[in-house]
């Protein structure tokens, strides 16, 4: 078991998630963004390796506007080396790293041009994970969209636009369930024509249930990863106490995770802690892990 966090680090004084307006697009501004969006997350993965943070969800804002279609500039070639350099820190410290699109990421809308957004943003995701020659555990998350009035054929739209996608993005992409439409069941039921892993996140389950209990549901979770796959991921938080529902809460919740420990037993998984204070709980965590044989805990 790896313990995560999503993004940014809010301690060390950079973000890997510099960005600008569309107005404000040039060759060497966006060059000179990404290469500092770089050194500032190969900044995180040390600083994480070195507490044994080892599970590091990478921001989608990396390469500002990537997948917008003014942006035509190769910053892919142009800066294979720099993302080559980063890969080298993130293999050799042993930390895995995934992505996970934004929430207007939607395969399964009904209008063409959504979709075909939707594609080319899934295909740059593809394309960061293939520059830093991160190997098949290093997944892209999505949840599988809206229901659009009919749910049934929002899902068989959902399964034949996986379908279309691109060798490279289809190795990656990995569904999660959500807290409002699409539960752990219609997940699996993804994965059985697709072949894609499923991330259970315990938060989403606990609002949408779908009749099966925690220890069950990560056992059907696993039989959806493959060994290429690395261990399954587990995206965990806990409901924020004064606010809307299904909002996360801002830091851990210690007893809630060490009930959530306890009843995930004896599953093994990667966990992403989907805490609003970043990599302060993510240590907090590792703390009330200790002892438990599942945890790796230390980088290589």
């Amino acid at each position: 078991m790896r313990i995560g966090y999503p993004c940014i680090n809010l301690g060390l004084p950079c973000r890997p998630s510099r960005t600008f307006r569309l107005a404000s697009l040039d060759e060497g501004r966006l060059y000179a963004t990404v290469e500092g969006n770089l050194r500032c997350l190969a900044e995180m993965v040390r600083w994480n390796a070195a507490r044994g943070l080892l599970f590091l969800r990478i921001t989608s804002n990396l390469v500002p506007l990537a997948s917008h279609p003014e942006n035509r500039f190769p910053w892919d070639s142009a800066l294979r080396s720099a993302f080559a350099e980063v890969g080298g820190v993130i293999r050799k410290l042993g930390v895995r790293v995934g992505m996970h699109p934004g929430q207007y990421t939607l395969l399964n809308s009904p209008r063409r041009e959504v979709v075909a957004a939707a594609r080319a943003e899934l295909r740059y995701h593809a394309r960061v994970l293939d520059l830093l020659a991160a190997d098949r555990t290093a997944k892209i998350q999505i949840h599988i969209g809206g229901a659009y009035g009919d749910k049934g054929e929002a899902l068989r739209r959902f399964l034949r636009a996986v379908a279309d996608l691109e060798p490279e993005v289809r190795a990656r992409l990995v569904v999660e369930n959500d807290e409002r439409l699409y539960t752990l069941s219609d997940a699996l039921h993804v994965h059985e024509f697709t072949g894609a892993p499923v991330v259970f996140d315990v938060y989403h389950h606990a609002l949408h249930p779908d009749g099966h209990t925690l220890r069950e549901a990560l056992a059907l979770q696993a039989t959806t990863w493959t060994a290429s796959d690395g261990l399954p991921i587990v995206d965990y938080s806990s409901p924020h106490p004064d606010s809307r529902r299904g909002s996360h809460a801002y830091a851990l919740d210690e007893d809630h995770f060490v009930r959530f420990l306890e009843e995930s037993r004896p599953h093994d998984f990667d966990l992403m802690l989907e805490v609003k204070d970043k990599e302060r709980s993510a240590l907090r965590a590792l703390a009330l892990l200790q002892g438990d044989p599942r945890l790796v805990r230390e980088a290589r």
